[in-house]
């Protein structure tokens, strides 16, 4: 089975993105995890499938799959390339600034500029309210909030703060980003009990109280270049934990984001996507991972 894809980038975060606008497409964990194999398919962090809206407030759906074939609730650099995708493939008005995101994780507003070509040149996503009772992130850790709160492990105790941006997120602060374990603090926290739906992991270090350079080692995936929720995690818990203002730039491997937090509002992403280029794949017929 041949099937048509674009790979967009995000900061480094890559995606395979297939337009399905007749919702046909029901690819499983084995079609994901080929898709994402950086030898054998075209290589991802996740696939991407643009659909129709169901929800009459928003203009497409952006149905998000990990490598490991799991659903994600939202993918902020994901949000920006799916916006970049819909603008600079006409699927909206061309004199258009501005659309809604249906995922997951709720209904995402997203403005964008446009360079003197008419395509997408920077992307602003409204990411919502950010989440912070523990039994909607979710954790079950105790407390109203869970802000540099101890978590128990075969390593000894953590210190963490738990954010949900539509998708969960356990912030630890370091002295160096460089050198944090994050092979293998990662995937232990992301599993860790306490996480009943398992969690995205970040590693942040404050340079100023401006800026905060981050790593990050997302649920289902593990270390990224870039992941846009979690940028907005990390700007929420340094608020929380008095480490910044309510705006920084967050350096990422891949590049930066521009987050903002302004005092009882949304949580606002800034930054730029990419297309990479577009093919046509065979989709191996044994196991094909086809529906």
């Amino acid at each position: 089975m041949n099937l048509t894809f674009t790979k967009m980038n995000g900061l480094g975060n890559d995606f395979v993105f297939i337009e399905d606008l007749e919702s046909e497409w029901a690819l499983d964990a084995d079609a994901v995890g080929w898709l994402c194999d950086r030898n054998f398919g075209v290589g991802g962090d996740g696939v991407i499938l643009v659909r129709p809206a169901t929800d009459t407030a928003a203009d497409y759906y952006m149905l998000y799959i990990n490598a490991d074939g799991s659903l994600a609730e939202m993918c902020g650099n994901g949000a920006r390339c799916f916006a970049k995708y819909v603008v600079d493939h006409g699927l909206v008005s061309s004199d258009a600034d501005s659309l809604v995101i249906q995922t997951l994780g709720g209904l995402r507003p997203v403005t964008f500029t446009r360079d003197a070509d008419g395509m997408l040149e920077t992307a602003t996503v409204d990411m919502g309210e950010p989440i912070l009772t523990p039994a909607l992130i979710p954790t079950t850790l105790p407390g109203e909030t869970i802000v540099d709160a101890p978590l128990e492990t075969y390593l000894g105790t953590m210190r963490l703060t738990a954010v949900s941006m539509g998708n969960p997120h356990a912030i630890l602060w370091v002295d160096d980003v460089e050198t944090a374990p994050v092979e293998t603090i990662g995937p232990l926290i992301e599993n860790h009990a306490s996480f009943p739906k398992a969690t995205n992991v970040e590693f942040a270090q404050v340079i100023d109280a401006d800026t905060v350079r981050l790593r990050v080692w997302e649920r289902g995936v593990g270390e990224t270049l870039a992941c846009g929720t979690g940028a907005c995690a990390t700007l929420v818990a340094a608020v929380l934990d008095g480490k910044t203002g309510r705006s920084a730039t967050i350096e990422l491997p891949g590049g930066e984001l521009q987050i903002s937090w302004p005092e009882g509002e949304h949580v606002f992403m800034t930054g730029s996507a990419s297309e990479v280029f577009t093919g046509t794949i065979h989709l191996p017929e044994d196991g094909d991972g086809c529906e």
